[in-house]
This record gives C-alpha cells, sequence and structure tokens, in this order.
C-alpha cells in the first residue's frame, strides 16, 4: 500500500501561500512562484535589518557632527573629549540630546573641550 502526501503537502503550500499572502501577481497565489518569492522577501529582509543599523547609525552621527561644529568642534574631537572626559554616552542618545535639547549638549560640548 502506498503512502500519499496529500495532507503533508497541503500543509506546506497553504504555510507557502500565508507568507506571500499580499504579494502582487502570481506570486501571490502560485505555489512555485509564491515560494521563490517568500524566500526572496527573507533574503531581502535579513540584509535589510543590517541596512537598517547601518543607516541609523549614520544619521545619528551626522546629527552629533552638525551639533559639534555649532558648538566650535568635530565630531571626532567632540567624542574624543567626551572619552576623555569620561563620559559614556552612545550616538543614539547623544544625537537625541543634540536634536531636542541644545542647551544639554552645549554643555557636554563644554566639558569635551575642557578635558582635551
Amino acid at each position: 500500500m502506498r503512502v500519499k502526501t496529500g495532507i503533508v503537502r497541503r500543509r506546506k503550500h497553504k504555510k507557502v501561500l500565508k507568507t506571500a499572502k499580499g504579494f502582487r501577481g502570481a506570486s501571490g497565489d502560485v505555489i512555485k512562484q509564491a515560494k521563490q518569492a517568500t524566500m526572496r522577501a527573507a533574503a531581502y529582509s535579513t540584509r535589510d535589518r543590517k541596512v537598517t543599523k547601518r543607516r541609523m547609525r549614520q544619521l545619528w552621527i551626522i546629527r552629533i557632527n552638525t551639533a559639534a561644529r555649532l558648538n566650535g568642534l568635530t565630531y571626532s574631537t567632540l567624542m574624543n573629549g567626551l572619552k576623555k572626559a569620561g563620559i559614556v554616552l552612545d550616538r543614539k542618545v547623544l544625537a537625541d540630546i543634540a536634536l531636542n535639547n541644545a542647551a544639554e549638549f552645549a554643555k557636554l560640548a563644554e566639558t569635551a573641550k575642557a578635558a582635551l
């Protein structure tokens, strides 16, 4: 007696089609194309999680550099001064302070200048 794969195959197909829901054209309906599209989408999402982190860090550095230059420093001298002063703040927090609280950032910049 042979074993048929009907139920197992149906479950696998439903899983892939559920993941491909909303894809344009045949990629959302046809199992072969849906499988390829979901694999490609998974690869893109893995890659883009790293790219998002990279872009956010770039944005934070740009904001810190702009605020530092308004206070008579460059980005690298500011970061060096903060390190020597023993102030440990990550770039995300520094960028937030630079954007939302210029007076506090000016104090940090003065502390960095004094440490150099």
